[in-house]
């Protein structure tokens, strides 16, 4: 167990203590951006392959409170499915707060689709995906690895708009203005309206994502089954 909390602190670290703040900083103005994004990738998907497999290792002597009774399953289905729709429909939505895309800030209306209901849906996505399985899996090496990805999902639009907004100064400070982090507040406070035919086609892909995870890709991931 505390292999897979070493890993799952080591992968929650180096993205707030290093991918948002000053300390990336330095290292872009010493290495270069492109060295450093290759470091930091490498390094991220160290940390993850580490605590995928230390969370393999942890189950086998593992305590638990809780299990998938059939009312949190049925309700871990519903959060994943919200999830699956943030995330696809985000990573295929063109973002000022993605990697190499601050051009989308130069368009008229930067803020479309899925990012009218919040400017950091893939990880809004992940961290209801997290909570989703916290609800069906109740033991110890679970809370370590869900809570940290659910923690890490909901600290890192913080970290990411600080370096979006030191690197693209007022532009981006604007868009922060015109959208919103926590989903739908945007929405709410009368900023943005939800445009369902902005989305359009990347709702189909989502939930035929969904459906493909639910049924096949689920056992060959995690090596149970999601529904049964």
């Amino acid at each position: 167990m505390l292999n897979l909390a070493l890993a799952a602190a080591t992968f929650v670290l180096i993205h707030l203590l290093v991918s948002g703040t000053r300390v990336r900083d330095g290292l872009v103005a010493r290495l270069g951006e492109g060295p450093y994004m290759g470091l930091f990738s490498l390094a991220s998907v160290a940390a993850l392959v580490w605590m995928a497999s230390a969370y393999g290792g942890a189950r086998a002597d593992n305590l638990a409170w809780w299990g998938p009774e059939p009312a949190l399953r049925h309700a871990a289905y519903l959060l994943q499915l919200l999830a699956v729709l943030l995330v696809v429909t985000g990573l295929l939505t063109p973002s000022p707060t993605s990697v190499k895309q601050e051009g989308v800030l130069d368009r008229p209306d930067p803020a479309r689709g899925v990012l009218r209901i919040t400017r950091h849906p893939f990880l809004w996505g992940v961290a209801i995906w997290a909570a989703g399985h916290l609800l069906v899996n109740g033991d110890l090496a679970s809370l370590i690895l869900f809570g940290s990805l659910l923690a890490l999902s909901v600290l890192g639009p913080w970290s990411i708009d600080a370096k979006r907004v030191r690197a693209l100064g007022p532009k981006y400070r604007t868009f922060m203005e015109q959208t919103s982090n926590v989903p739908f507040g945007a929405i709410l406070t009368g900023k943005q309206r939800l445009r369902v035919g902005e989305i359009g086609w990347r709702l189909a892909v989502a939930l035929l994502d969904y459906l493909l995870l639910l049924l096949f890709g689920h056992p060959w991931i995690a090596g149970v089954p999601a529904v049964g």
